[in-house]
């Protein structure tokens, strides 16, 4: 057995075992992980488009990383764009195991739309839908299931937190589309979906901005709190406040629930520091020292 990786910057790598990665030591390029599936050498894995497509892919071409105590990074890896043909417009959002004891996949949209749905391998396709999709929405988060005690989070554009338990959505097939997740405000679309185990130290990392700036290139003000400050609510709610916006901000521009310790990179997979310090609730945040391109917490094993 072993890990299939991907950075925030779309590099793929795996690991000789699966035994659980580390997350100490000096922060490196490419050392945010923002995906992993578990599988052979021999294997196969699932990459998750934000068109809602499973593509499969071959383990035995990625690039193998070396042995680390550390958390892992993968300046070796490959391109993710070099295994998968996507169309304009669709981009990498996870990878999932095709083993038959995965507890199944979770994908959350733009419009809020939640799904549960039990990745089956098609023997005669390349690739296959695993969600319907409205006009105009997309897959903006997608995570395998560890637990059935999971909790489902999402983080949308206007600083709205929601958390609820995974067994309150039912599993269904492929053609499905899914059911209410987030009730979002006019304008607002989601920013984060994944799922935390609650017995987990989990944080939650909001960066805030202006939607007028262009992708990328406003660093904004960042804040790290604890998601115990945050109360659960039901599903098809909009959630709890979580960020407070600073003058000239009007926007979450980037979000991340998970394991602690987060860590952050910017987009060409360079470390970008975030605050030691806890941020209240709903406060503001810290100005971040760069554009953040994405966050990553502790891998699950």
């Amino acid at each position: 057995p072993c890990f299939v990786l991907m950075s925030s910057a779309g590099l793929l790598a795996r690991t000789t075992t699966d035994e659980p990665l580390g997350c100490d030591g000096a922060r490196a390029k490419h050392d945010v992980t923002t995906a992993q599936a578990v599988t052979t050498a021999r294997g196969m894995v699932g990459v998750i488009t934000s068109a809602g497509r499973l593509i499969k892919l071959d383990v035995i071409d990625i690039p193998v990383l070396p042995a680390t105590a550390n958390a892992p990074n993968l300046q070796g890896g490959a391109p993710v764009a070099e295994y998968v043909g996507l169309a304009a417009g669709e981009r990498v959002v996870t990878l999932t195991s095709l083993g038959e004891s995965s507890l199944g996949l979770a994908l959350g949209t733009a419009k809020g739309v939640v799904k549960r749905v039990q990745p089956e391998t098609l023997t005669n396709r390349d690739s296959w839908d695993v969600i319907r999709l409205d006009e105009s929405d997309e897959v903006v988060g997608g995570v395998e299931l560890r637990s059935t005690d999971d909790e489902f989070v999402f983080v949308s554009s206007d600083a709205q937190l929601l958390r609820f338990p995974a067994a309150t959505v039912r599993p269904q097939g492929r053609s499905g589309g899914g059911i209410a997740g987030i009730r979002l405000s006019s304008g607002a679309r989601v920013q984060f979906f994944g799922a935390v185990s609650p017995a987990a130290d989990n944080v939650v990392v909001t960066v805030s901005g202006s939607v007028s700036a262009l992708p990328g290139t406003e660093p904004g003000s960042v804040k790290v709190t604890p998601l115990s400050e945050y109360p659960a609510k039901g599903r098809g709610t909009g959630g709890v406040r979580c960020h407070r916006f600073l003058r000239g901000e009007d926007a979450l521009i980037r979000a991340y629930v998970g394991a602690a310790p987060a860590r952050a990179a910017a987009a060409s997979g360079t470390p970008v520091d975030l605050p030691d310090e806890l941020g209240r609730r709903d406060g503001s945040g810290l100005p971040a020292s760069q554009p953040i391109s994405a966050i990553c917490g502790q891998l699950r094993p």
